[in-house]
């Protein structure tokens, strides 16, 4: 299933500590934000938002009860290719006797 997304972000609530600096083999340097978005295709809420974008939080922030860090922005799905996907499933064994 292929989906448009369209993401607004409030850039002044990123928190900046939380931004990771990386070096590349060529010596140039690249600051990246990880973010997290939730996305239901199936519900808007009242300015036809799907979802939300939040900067990412971790395991051990999570685990040790951090306050999770403050929602960025909205995404809204402008464009779905009308595939529905399927969850995968597993075979059923066969319980009936096959007689050879």
């Amino acid at each position: 299933m292929k989906i448009g997304v369209s993401v607004s972000l409030d850039v002044t609530k990123i928190d900046k500590s939380r931004m990771t600096q990386v070096t590349k083999k060529d010596g140039s340097t690249a600051t990246y934000l990880n973010m997290t978005t939730f996305i239901d295709t199936d519900q808007q809420d009242q300015y036809e938002n799907n979802g939300f974008i939040a900067q990412s939080q971790s395991k051990e922030e999570r685990e040790a009860g951090e306050e999770r860090p403050p929602i960025l922005g909205n995404v809204k799905v402008f464009y779905t290719d009308g595939a529905q996907s399927t969850p995968a499933t597993t075979a059923a064994p066969i319980t009936e006797d096959i007689p050879f």
